[in-house]
């Protein structure tokens, strides 16, 4: 059942009551005999097991292939960028290409 709570109009009480979701609001304080109003507030709502994320549902399709770029910049083979002994895109102006030419 869910807790609901209450604030008098005319002392500003405040509390809580464990009510049905069928049961009809209070209407009258406990302490002054004010006008009570039922406040809205968040609901206690949490989400556990599985199931709640893409990765989760059937289909074959984990996180990483759902996410993962399709153009041909990232499916490049590694091979294609110039080998250097830095292991950088310099080609040959790199220094590390030139001394490794000098001592073969």
């Amino acid at each position: 059942m869910p807790l609901y709570p209450y604030e008098c109009s005319k002392c500003g009480y405040r509390f809580e009551k464990i009510q049905s979701f069928s049961a009809e609001p209070l209407t009258e304080c406990p302490k002054c005999k004010g006008a009570l109003h039922r406040e809205l507030t968040a609901p206690g709502l949490q989400f556990k097991g599985s199931g709640w994320y893409v990765s989760d549902y059937a289909g074959g399709h984990s996180a990483a292939t759902v996410g993962s770029s399709t153009s041909s910049e990232a499916s490049a083979p590694a091979a294609a960028a110039p080998a250097t002994p830095c292991g950088g895109n310099c080609g040959a102006a790199c220094p590390a290409a030139a001394a490794a030419a000098k001592s073969e």
